[in-house]
């Protein structure tokens, strides 16, 4: 079956790769998954994601980073490819020091192409930075008289999500909030990997109560907590 440890969905991760990561600033973002991913004391990675997740000591002294957070604070990427940066300050060092890439991309845009490469399309169509330095090398189009850029799609090695309920056979939901990013990424990269609150029997809920389907679902890790502030 498609059930793992943590420690086994991330087996094949190595320095270097392209991961997603979903989440929006560690709501929605697979913790267990992140621990597993320091634990493994993976370097160099190139992290897609909406933004840095939660910096050390966020709300106060006593908090710990949550999310991309995680891999941020352990110095474990290279390269960043999201839409809000503010948040963890230690992205905005990393880019005056010389360690860190960090390409933004407006929040729309970067879903789109997630999305993009998620159903099988070869990009899309968008006027969001049409004669910004958000243009710079990409085809421009003109539709009807108005320009737009074409965005290419986004992949990865490994795309990491999580899910309030999960069936063994893959399929999932996720409650309020926490849908952030989770139903784009998962079957946007090579290896897709769920860790969930709950495992369920397949069938032993109604069809209609999951949002995502199995079929893109590569892993399971059982054993996420809720997430809490």
């Amino acid at each position: 079956m498609k059930i793992r440890t943590a420690q086994e969905a991330i087996a094949g991760l190595k320095d270097g790769m392209t991961i997603m990561v979903a989440g929006f600033l560690g709501t929605g973002s697979p913790e267990i998954l992140m621990d597993a991913i320091l634990e493994k004391g993976v370097k160099h990675l190139t992290v897609i994601g909406n933004d840095g997740g939660l910096p050390r000591g966020w709300y106060n002294e006593y908090d710990t980073p949550r999310g991309i957070g995680k891999l941020l604070d352990a110095g474990a990427v290279d390269h960043i490819i999201a839409s809000h940066v503010g948040v963890n300050p230690l992205i905005g060092k990393g880019i005056i020091a010389g360690t860190m890439e960090c390409t933004l991309v407006p929040q729309g845009s970067l879903a789109e192409k997630i999305r993009a490469d998620n159903f099988g399309l070869g990009g899309v169509l968008t006027p969001t930075g049409v004669g910004t330095l958000a243009a710079e090398g990409k085809m421009q189009i003109e539709i009807d008289g108005k320009m737009y850029l074409l965005e290419k799609p986004l992949h990865a090695d490994y795309s990491f999500c999580r899910a309030s309920i999960c069936d063994d056979f893959g399929n999932f939901l996720c409650n309020k909030a926490t849908k952030n990013y989770n139903y784009l990424m998962a079957g946007a990269a090579d290896h897709n990997i769920v860790a969930t609150e709950r495992l369920v029997k397949a069938g032993e809920l109604d069809p209609d109560t999951f949002q995502h389907s199995g079929v893109l679902v590569d892993m399971i890790v059982e054993g996420e907590k809720p997430w809490q502030i």
